[in-house]
């Protein structure tokens, strides 16, 4: 009976993720970023500048999107096993976390793009919020 419970909550999370997508993709505003490469401003920037900007461009970081937290204890840690259901802090519908080696940059939504998950930001923090909160 429980692990039937378990598989019902499992399903519906699932159908309501499926909604919440199926909705976002409606709308064909998506805007994809272009990620190779930096667009600079040729006269803004002296050549002392670029070369420091260039030691750092290529430097690689780690991009994570978090959906929730949830603590719980070793004992059911131990006790998780396929079709388990871990519930999360946060509601359905909220948007998600956009971490940059594990530091708060952004909020965002997500989309899919060509049958594959992307996340659309809603809210990018500013660089005084994030000195904030390194306090």
């Amino acid at each position: 009976m429980e692990q039937n419970n378990e598989q019902k909550l499992v399903d519906e999370c699932s159908n309501t993720l499926n909604q919440n997508l199926e909705k976002k993709n409606d709308s064909n505003n998506i805007i994809s970023a272009p990620l190779d490469e930096l667009k600079e401003s040729s006269s803004s920037i002296s050549e002392e500048e670029r070369q420091k900007l260039d030691t750092i461009l290529d430097i690689p970081v780690t991009i994570s999107m978090e959906v929730g937290r949830s603590q719980i204890s070793i004992r059911n840690l131990l006790q998780l096993n396929q079709g388990s259901v871990v519930e999360l802090g946060r509601l359905a519908g909220e948007s998600l976390d956009v971490l940059v080696n594990g530091t708060l940059i952004a909020h965002g939504e997500v989309v899919v793009v060509n049958d594959k998950f992307g996340i659309r930001l809603t809210d990018v923090i500013s660089q005084t919020e994030r000195i904030k909160k390194l306090r």
